[in-house]
């Protein structure tokens, strides 16, 4: 197959944040089909003007220069996801392909995928990362009925004008399919665990503490993701203040950039934590995390608790799995239920902080615990989330649609995770 792939925010493993289109792209490449990315490139002060090309590990990649940070407001996002759509429209029409393949985040990747696939008269299979516009709505970013409405009148036309839809867990399939989209066109393929390269490894976590002259030897809570409103970071604020009240000697590391960044080391530094038993570094790329999570006691993935978010599938989830590592969540929704069935860590959804602090305590001096709980970790890892099965399952979905059976995509991936089974 000839994939023309959009997906606006590709990384590679040399970049911070996601790299699941990476990580789908190179796998396709090495299964003998051709990519073409078409993406945006985002550092502020770049010189660089229009569409410039690399390849990474087989993958032709398009950038196109529109800044974008998590610290920009509403519209100068808005800005950003419009401009690159409509340069994205041109380039898209240019490749050569036998299917479009658009991942979300933003929804406006539609307005350049569904044109080119009109124009070139091939399928379209748009991936949904986020129940838009559920989320910005929920999230108070959505406020004018207008705005809504053309939001939604969006998201109808990507559905209408796709043969096939990937979801990214079973929440977003339901949401998809309240929409109105046929169910047996919905494949459930969620982020993804890679297991070689997240393997645990002793070595990089005493390379990475002994880096660090407060860790030494103590428990260590990670994060590491986005500082963003709907992320809630301020939590572990709150939790270290409770373990610091306890005389804990567990101690939380934050890593990432983002609008909520300032705030949470100003209220850190209110309560007494900061670089006390909380600390904050930078964001990392993603080739660096498996050394963090290696040295991590647990990993912890976090959101404000919305609704709208419990369909979520964030990959850090994925990758504390992959390495090993217990992983601590305070939200609902299908990750929660995975981590209470499998007994891969915590799950502390509408629980007391005060009883949070106290259990996270017992649980990272619990070495048994522990063992077990990374144990179980792994094996949800490599028995439902392994990034070379998914890749495959994606394929598949790619494959039937490209061939006229976009409506195999649920039985090829219907998502179901019942560990209790």
């Amino acid at each position: 197959m000839k994939l023309i792939y959009l997906h606006q925010y590709f990384n590679t493993p040399e970049m911070s944040g996601g790299t699941r289109s990476y990580e789908m792209a190179r796998r396709m490449v090495l299964a003998g089909h051709e990519v073409q990315m078409v993406t945006s490139y985002r550092e502020e002060d770049s010189r660089r003007r229009g569409w410039f090309q690399t390849e990474e590990s087989g993958i032709k990649v398009h950038w196109y220069p529109v800044f974008y940070s998590n610290s920009m407001s509403f519209w100068q996002r808005v800005k950003a996801f419009i401009s690159f759509a409509i340069a994205a429209r041109r380039k898209a029409i240019e490749l050569d392909g036998d299917v479009v393949f658009a991942t979300s985040t933003p929804l406006t990747i539609a307005l350049p995928a569904v044109p080119a696939a009109r124009k070139k008269k091939i399928p379209m299979v748009f991936e949904v990362r986020d129940l838009w516009p559920e989320m910005p709505i929920a999230m108070g970013a959505l406020k004018n009925p207008l705005l809504r409405f053309a939001a939604h009148k969006l998201e109808s036309w990507a559905y209408i004008n796709s043969s096939a839809v990937v979801a990214l867990s079973p929440g977003m399939k339901e949401g998809v399919v309240r929409a109105g989209f046929p169910a047996e066109k919905v494949a459930v393929i969620p982020n993804s665990s890679d297991n070689v390269e997240f393997k645990h490894d002793s070595s990089a976590a005493a390379s990475f503490r002994a880096q660090r002259s407060w860790l030494k030897d103590k428990p260590l809570l990670v994060y590491t993701g986005t500082f963003g409103r709907v992320n809630g970071v301020a939590y572990m604020v709150e939790l270290a203040k409770e373990l610091k009240a306890l005389k804990s000697d567990v101690c939380i590391l934050l890593v990432g950039q983002g609008a909520e960044r300032d705030a949470v080391i100003a209220a850190a530094k209110d309560a007494g934590v900061f670089e006390v038993n909380l600390f904050v570094e930078n964001a990392m790329p993603k080739k660096d995390i498996p050394a963090l999570l290696s040295a991590a006691t647990m990993a912890s993935a976090l959101f404000i608790d919305l609704p709208e978010m419990r369909p979520n599938s964030a990959n850090k989830f994925f990758d504390a799995l992959a390495s090993g590592t217990p992983v601590f969540l305070n939200y609902g929704g299908w990750m929660h239920d995975l981590v209470v069935e499998s007994n891969c860590g915590m799950a502390m959804w509408q629980c007391p902080i005060a009883e949070v602090a106290a259990l996270v305590h017992e649980k990272m001096h619990d070495t048994d615990w522990l063992e077990s709980a990374g144990m179980a970790s792994r094996k949800l890892a490599e028995e439902h989330f392994a990034r070379d099965d998914l890749a495959q399952q994606l394929m598949e979905v790619l494959k039937s649609t490209v061939e006229g059976h976009p409506e195999r995509a649920e039985s090829i991936a219907p998502g179901l995770y019942n560990m209790k089974v």
